[in-house]
């Protein structure tokens, strides 16, 4: 009998160790990543104590369900901080349970082309199992600790009240170093669910009035006999523009630019907007320009996709134009072509890429600015019709390895001479280890991305107005925490009096914007760009 009390005791001592440091990990560790350091782990939570007292008091049935639904607590909590801190990671905001759970297959695509797929099966099988270890071991721990039994029985008790009786004085005279904070961090999660069921309801509202004009027959009249060409450069974010960082690199580039472009008899205006979306999902800030809404998130997305609110294209197509999508990092359907109004699409395969991937990038720029040309605007000329065109350049896109480089646009052919650029340099896995090798490699990437646009603007010459501009800020490990959501916006093209209308509203007569020009919310550029084009 006396071994077998030893025996439970030993258990218990154990259980008591372990649940201390399970407790420890769930209510102790921060949910953003800057947060994370020595000194996040030197305070006191107060569930710790609270949870030991529950299950040492009771008994039988009752101790069974606090039991489990303390393992349930715990993996809750550890499920959302560990969430938490990829989503602030990534796109610089808490993880929303009710908008996030249906964009994991999009996490999954990113993180796998980022650092490679084997890598990304075992950071998930990592997470997934450190989350079930915790919570097994939680639920192990607090079962064996609560067989104590005598002496140690009431040592437990005797040390987890204690514990209580010293934080609870402690916590109320607001001392940062004791807290009693998952009842709070779970209500706050629960209260951003509610408020993003309310949101969607005003975006209801906002749909059922609609936004801009509803038709595009009478729109557009200043632009007879010119081609209009939307372009969205990935992850080109005001901290290219203006972080010392990158300055330099960005500052030169758009300096030559404007150079070359101003000796093809075209000129620029320049300005900020400011993105829904930062860090990544692209088609948030495509859909808010385009339907004039702000689209902020998934839900509103799916929603605007099947909506009567016209979008930009649209109101093209009906004025006349020859509208077009240019989407090389389009590799699977594309259901969400059919609220945009498109005339033809060009998706990954489309544009007729036959080189090698540049890992996760399809195809360079060079080469979907060449497509385009050859497959969209010759023809369309030649059938005496303009074109208005989206395009999406992704060869800034992370991982931003390797980099590619200008060939001269007559040897673009079909792409193949692309092959030995997209198998040189370090792979993802070497070029993510070091973050300044990261950040560097990002704007080498916005630098081709911004040498390919002015070498084709030159080549095409006067008759096109060029809208480009950032879809978003890249991610923190690029811009740092607290950076701005604007991107920058050029206007290129032949027609001062169009220029002198941006300049107007406060854009900059230049490739550059500067600290002082206006920024412009993404979704009420949409009515900017139809006055001005319309010439209003």
């Amino acid at each position: 009998m006396r071994a077998v009390r030893e025996h439970d005791n030993l258990k218990a001592v154990i259980g008591a160790v372990l649940f201390s440091a399970t407790a420890f990990l769930a209510f102790i560790l921060p949910d953003h990543p800057d947060a994370i350091g020595v000194g996040a782990f030197l305070r006191l939570p107060l569930e710790w104590p609270v949870i030991a007292l529950l299950v040492l008091v009771t008994s039988g049935w009752l101790r069974r369900v606090i039991i489990l639904l303390s393992a349930f607590l715990i993996f809750l909590v550890l499920f959302l901080k560990i969430a938490d801190i990829g989503v602030q990671s990534a796109f610089q905001r808490q993880f929303n349970p009710y908008l996030d759970l249906k964009m994991l297959a999009d996490g999954w695509n990113l993180i796998s082309g980022t650092i490679g797929t084997p890598t990304a099966v075992a950071a998930l099988g990592g997470g997934i199992i450190l989350v079930l270890l915790v919570a097994t071991v939680f639920l192990k721990s607090l079962r064996w600790m609560a067989e104590a039994r005598g002496h140690l029985r009431h040592f437990l008790l005797g040390a987890f009240a204690a514990i209580f009786a010293i934080g609870g004085p402690v916590l109320l005279l607001g001392k940062p170093q004791v807290e009693f904070g998952t009842p709070t961090y779970l209500s706050a999660r629960l209260g951003l669910v509610v408020r993003s069921v309310a949101d969607m309801q005003v975006f209801e509202q906002e749909l059922a009035k609609g936004r801009g004009p509803r038709d595009g027959n009478d729109l557009f009249q200043a632009m007879k006999g010119k081609d209009v060409i939307l372009i969205f450069v990935e992850s080109y974010g005001r901290s290219a523009v203006e972080d010392p960082k990158y300055a330099g690199v960005t500052s030169s580039r758009l300096s030559a630019v404007e150079t070359q472009i101003e000796a093809a008899g075209l000129h620029a205006a320049s300005g900020w907007v400011t993105s829904p979306t930062v860090g990544g999902l692209s088609w948030l800030a495509h859909g808010t320009l385009l339907s004039g809404l702000w689209v902020d998130s998934q839900a509103r997305y799916d929603r605007l996709m099947i909506s009567q609110q016209p979008s930009f294209n649209r109101l093209f197509s009906q004025a006349g134009w020859h509208t077009v999508a240019v989407m090389p990092a389009i590799t699977m359907d594309w259901p969400e072509a059919e609220y945009f109004g498109y005339d033809q699409i060009l998706s990954a395969s489309g544009l007729e890429y036959r080189g090698k991937p540049f890992n996760w990038v399809t195809m360079p720029d060079q080469y979907t600015l060449s497509a385009f040309d050859r497959l969209t605007v010759k023809p369309a000329h030649a059938r005496g019709e303009n074109v208005m065109a989206e395009i999406a350049l992704i060869s800034s896109h992370a991982p931003w390895t390797p980099v590619p480089r200008l060939i001269d646009w007559n040897e673009v052919g079909d792409g193949s001479a692309f092959n030995d650029q997209a198998t040189s340099g370090d792979p993802p896995s070497v070029v993510w280890a070091n973050p300044d090798r990261v950040r560097s490699q990002y704007i080498q990437t916005i630098d081709y991305s911004l040498a390919t646009l002015g070498d084709f603007m030159a080549r095409q010459g006067p008759g096109t107005v060029y809208i480009i501009l950032g879809d978003h800020q890249p991610a923190s490990i690029i811009t740092g925490p607290g950076a701005s959501r604007a991107v920058p916006i050029h206007i290129v093209t032949d027609d001062a009096r169009l220029l002198t209308r941006f300049q107007v509203d406060g854009f900059t007569a230049s490739m550059t914007p500067t600290n002082a020009t206006r920024e412009w919310p993404m979704n009420e550029l949409r009515q900017l760009l139809i006055d001005a084009l319309s010439g209003r």
